[in-house]
Parts: C-alpha cells; sequence; structure tokens
C-alpha cells in the first residue's frame, strides 16, 4: 500500500506525475460511487478512496480488498486509479467468476505457477491479460477488449487493420 500512496497525482506533463486526472466529472461520480458499493457490501479501502481538492477531477490511487462479485465494481468498468483486489485460491472458480461480466477490457493477476499462469491467462475472456504487472499498455501493444468493451485493436500493427481491405488472389493455370 505505501507505494500506492506514494503515486504522484497531478498534470500528467508534470515530470513524477503518475497519476492524471480523471476525464469528467462523470468519471469521478462512478468511481466514487463503486467505492461506497464495495464498502456498504463488506470492502474494506486499504489507501485512497477521495478526491483531491474540490476543483478537477483528480482522484487518489485507491486500493480496495475484501472484494467479492457481487460488488458494482467486481462487474463494470471503472477507468480510474481503483484497485479491485480478489483474492483466490481456487483458479477455476475465480476465472469463472471473473468472466460472468458483459465487459472484457482487461484483467490482472498475480501467480508464481507457471502452469497456472497459462491455463487463466488463457481462459480469461479479456482482450489484455496483464499477469505479475499492473502496466501492460505500450504503443507497440495492440490495445482493446472483447465483448461490450468493443471490437478491434488500436496500437501496434493490429491497429491499421481495420482501415484496410484483405484480398486474396488465387491464380491458377499460367
Amino acid at each position: 500500500m505505501e507505494r500506492v500512496r506514494r503515486l504522484a497525482v497531478g498534470d500528467g506533463f508534470d515530470t513524477g506525475v503518475a497519476v492524471g486526472p480523471l476525464i469528467d466529472g462523470y468519471a469521478l461520480d462512478k468511481i466514487e460511487s463503486h467505492i461506497a458499493d464495495a464498502v456498504a457490501k463488506g470492502g474494506t479501502v486499504r489507501c485512497g478512496g477521495g478526491r483531491i481538492g474540490k476543483e478537477g477531477t483528480f482522484f487518489q490511487p485507491t486500493v480496495l480488498t475484501d472484494v467479492s462479485r457481487e460488488m458494482t465494481v467486481a462487474q463494470e468498468e471503472t477507468f480510474g486509479p481503483l484497485a479491485p483486489i480478489i483474492r483466490f485460491e481456487d483458479a477455476d472458480g475465480i476465472v469463472h467468476e471473473a468472466n460472468d461480466t458483459i465487459y472484457g477490457l482487461a484483467a490482472y493477476f498475480f501467480a508464481s505457477n507457471l502452469k497456472r499462469v497459462w491455463r487463466v491467462a488463457e481462459a480469461l475472456e479479456y482482450g489484455m491479460v496483464g499477469i505479475n504487472t499492473g502496466r501492460m499498455s505500450s504503443e507497440a501493444a495492440p490495445f482493446g477488449g472483447v465483448k461490450q468493451s468493443g471490437i478491434g485493436r488500436e496500437g501496434s500493427r493490429h491497429g491499421i487493420e481495420e482501415y484496410l481491405e484483405m484480398k486474396y488472389l488465387c491464380m491458377g493455370g499460367i
């Protein structure tokens, strides 16, 4: 939690800033409602959990524990500096829970057993899966989701494919 507390929040163009503003007031309201719902249903705010200042759209990097699938934060995309932590023992059970949503942009999990890593990563119905990292975005990697989280990809060579028409030519007898 201490590393999360030390994340610098501010103008993304400033040196050393790790977390910029949310896109608008609706995003602030949404992250606050996700946190309130989680706390009302037994979740615990381990750090963060509030707006920064009265002006702007800055929000403290937040970690929630004791998160369950009944919470809104486990069913909707938050798009803010909020990390809901769900502990699990049974990989098959947690994959089922993780896939039990209409969304599928990104999933993250931590594990040390490589057999489990491959099994879980392949079974997750998400366009992007971060394994043992929370930082997986890059201009060289395709960005995009599945289900209600979009179709297609941005970035990398895969991002251009939506703008191209593929043609197959097959000649015989020449």
